[in-house]
């Protein structure tokens, strides 16, 4: 498998995901503060929504370069 071809699966799967879970979420953990031995952390969860036009760009650029790359060999 030629590179062009493996990108192409990459971008069909994410456009996949992204239609069919709509987005992530994911914790980050801040450092407030920081007293002698004591240290106060603040755990966020932050969510990124996948706009759906943003997915299915994804899964047709996907297709594309499958195409593409089936031509060349």
């Amino acid at each position: 498998m030629n590179t062009t071809k493996i990108i192409g699966a990459v971008l069909i799967v994410g456009g996949i995901l992204g239609l069919v879970y709509g987005g992530f979420s994911f914790t980050k953990e801040t450092h407030q503060a920081k007293l002698g031995p004591i240290e106060l952390s603040v755990t966020e969860k932050e969510t990124v929504n996948v706009p759906l036009w943003a997915s299915i760009i994804s899964i047709a650029a996907g297709a594309g370069l499958l195409l593409a790359g089936s031509k060349k060999g």
